[in-house]
């Protein structure tokens, strides 16, 4: 794993020199660009086959540690055997467990050095936002001076780099092991090799999946924002890191270690024995601190990363927890759901390196504060709260964020519609409460946003009598104008909730949507006429969105919904439907049929 923490480090660097203004970095460029090099030569030996070794070695040590009781007999002598051939290949001899200590004491320290620069590095880039021009050349030079001095300590550390003087054939031996009896006969050690053979960035990518308890699984967007804010992909000019990241996530689809769930759509979770196998990396390094309790939490500093579960809901202030993230944590993170928060307060502005801030469903009224627009680093800003419309208001100069790729919850109201027009980098938009006084406005931006990908609207709900779960509440909850609408090119999933008059005729001619969600629509006409000619939809979920009381054949014949996967139904007015015909839905998977009078 150390090889994997000198190159992120250095795409660290790479990417603040890219990221930051070029004015206020120019003076120490040079410095920077000198220590990358330097870092060269540093994961050039740590990428010698016997650290690859050494990393196997002490994973299946880690493994039968935590795994002992689960473990049968079979299963812990292959682990036995496996240590033991890692140590005839690598031609250990002498006081073997002595040998190991030494380079592992070794690559400690240079992990630790590499740690605390990365630290210093953040503290620079707080620091130098918001300063005079010189009080900024003074940060410069302490910067570029520091950079010197870490770029001094790696070279005194690799001069008293251990020798390897091991087998000459080491990589040989190594590849002759991984096609030995391991690979064909003994599942777990397979499954251990395969994993210690993924490429560093993969390597890193499956350990941030296993970062959330099995029994959460996540959507692929919500994992590609993980491995984004935590640095595992490398930035470049011109490129979206979050393409990068799917991109990885589909790789470790293809080599079975992350599987989708069958019966829940976009839902993913890290299959075993490979969860089991990233556990055990985790606590081996101290790569992940994770806590169900905030109080008596004690984070080390050499910890990167921390999952703090089941404690959201205690949360009412961000104040103290901000600052516990940011000395201890790398700020680029920080998701707090399903929280009592009552207010962003605006020093969440002092998170420059924030890249995903998550405030989902909050039990309490909250805004977004002024301090947000100072994140400007932010590239998904996800937020919901449980009262009115679910809507939270947003600053104005939100457009100022143009790093920003995901905008969910927000009311569109007071101006912020006509800003989202020049939000042209959007991906997802999700805005509520949408109501006559700025549809007009609000649609016009959205055709703008030429790279969305995903829109989800919901109605402004008018206040009715009746029970707040029955769908009589929306009877005049009509979302306005949408007949006038116009999709952007590219999207793929679209949200609506609210009455409909008639079914839009722009929908079935979304040649690139996979994903539908109608809340609401109350529509008296069959909504499946424009809807299964769509040649690339997937999931189609209609939650009260017709109102007759019959679903006959013409709803799901034969030769309709070509690519349909998943279909969810669920009606106050449904009383009859047919079966579905034969040869009809033919990639179906899963179907479910739910009314008030079943």
């Amino acid at each position: 794993m150390a090889v994997s923490f000198v190159t992120l480090f250095q795409w660290r660097l790479n990417s603040v020199l890219l990221q930051q203004e070029n004015e206020i970095l120019l003076g120490v460029k040079d410095q920077i660009l000198s220590l990358v090099s330097k870092l060269d030569e540093v994961g050039s030996f740590l990428g010698d086959p016997f650290f690859w070794t050494l990393h196997a070695r002490e994973t299946a040590k880690s493994f039968l540690t935590l795994s002992k009781p689960e473990l049968g007999k079979e299963e812990k002598e292959q682990m036995v055997s496996l240590t033991r051939k890692l140590d005839e290949v690598t031609g250990v001899s002498g006081d073997v467990e002595r040998i190991w200590e030494c380079h592992k004491t070794w690559v400690s320290e240079i992990r630790g050095t590499l740690r605390q620069a990365d630290d210093y590095v953040d503290d620079f880039i707080v620091k130098v936002y918001g300063q005079t021009e010189q009080d900024q050349k003074e940060s410069n030079a302490e910067f570029g001076s520091e950079i010197e001095n870490i770029k001094s300590r790696v070279s005194e550390i690799m001069n008293r780099r251990p020798q390897l003087g091991f087998s000459p054939n080491l990589e040989e031996d190594i590849k002759k092991l991984l096609r030995s009896k391991f690979d064909e006969g003994t599942p777990l050690v397979s499954c251990m090799l395969s994993y210690m053979n993924l490429p560093y960035d993969l390597k890193l990518s499956l350990l941030f999946c296993c970062a959330f308890r099995r029994v959460y699984r996540k959507t692929k967007a919500d994992l590609v924002r993980v491995l984004v804010a935590a640095g595992l992909v490398q930035e470049k000019s011109g490129e979206l890191r979050e393409d990068k990241a799917h991109e990885n996530l589909e790789r470790l689809v293809d080599l079975g270690m992350l599987e989708e769930e069958v019966s829940i759509w976009d839902s993913y979770s890290v299959p075993s024995p490979y969860y089991e196998f990233s556990l055990s990396v985790m606590n081996a390094d101290d790569f992940f601190i994770s806590t169900a309790n905030l109080d008596s939490m004690i984070i080390s500093p050499m910890a990167r990363h921390v999952s703090i579960l089941e404690v959201a809901n205690t949360i009412t202030s961000m104040n103290n927890l901000q600052h516990s993230l940011f000395v201890s944590a790398k700020d680029e993170y920080l998701g707090v759901t399903h929280s009592k928060l009552t207010e962003l307060p605006e020093s969440i502005g002092n998170l420059r390196n924030l890249q995903t801030l998550d405030i989902s469903w909050s039990e309490s009224e909250i805004e977004a504060s002024n301090g947000v627009l100072n994140v400007v680093q932010l590239r998904h800003l996800k937020m919901y709260q449980s009262t009115n419309d679910g809507e939270v208001g947003v600053p104005q100069g939100i457009s100022r964020l143009r790093n920003l790729q995901t905008l969910e919850g927000i009311y569109a109201g007071g101006g912020i519609a006509k800003e989202l027009g020049i939000m042209t980098q959007l991906r997802s938009l999700e805005v509520r409460c949408v109501s006559d006084d700025h549809a007009d406005e609000l649609y016009v931006s959205i055709v703008k946003l030429t790279r969305l990908q995903k829109l989800s609207l919901y109605v402004e709900r008018v206040s009715e009598s009746c029970d707040s779960s029955s769908s009589l509440q929306y009877e005049n909850s009509i979302l306005p104008c949408l007949e006038s609408f116009s999709p952007p090119p590219l999207l793929q999933t679209l949200e609506l909730e609210g009455r409909l008059i008639e079914m839009p005729l722009w929908l079935g001619s979304m040649q690139n949507l996979t994903e539908l969600h109608m809340y609401n629509c109350q529509l008296s006409e069959n909504p499946t006429t424009n809807l299964k000619f769509l040649p690339n939809l997937k999931y189609l979920q209609m939650f009260n969105a017709y109102k007759g009381r019959r679903m006959d054949k013409e709803f799901f014949g034969v030769g309709g919904f070509p690519k349909l996967e998943y279909l969810y139904i669920s009606s106050d007015n449904l009383v009859e439907w047919t079966e579905i015909e034969e040869g009809a839905l033919p990639c179906l998977k899963q179907y479910l049929f739910s009314t008030a009078y079943n």
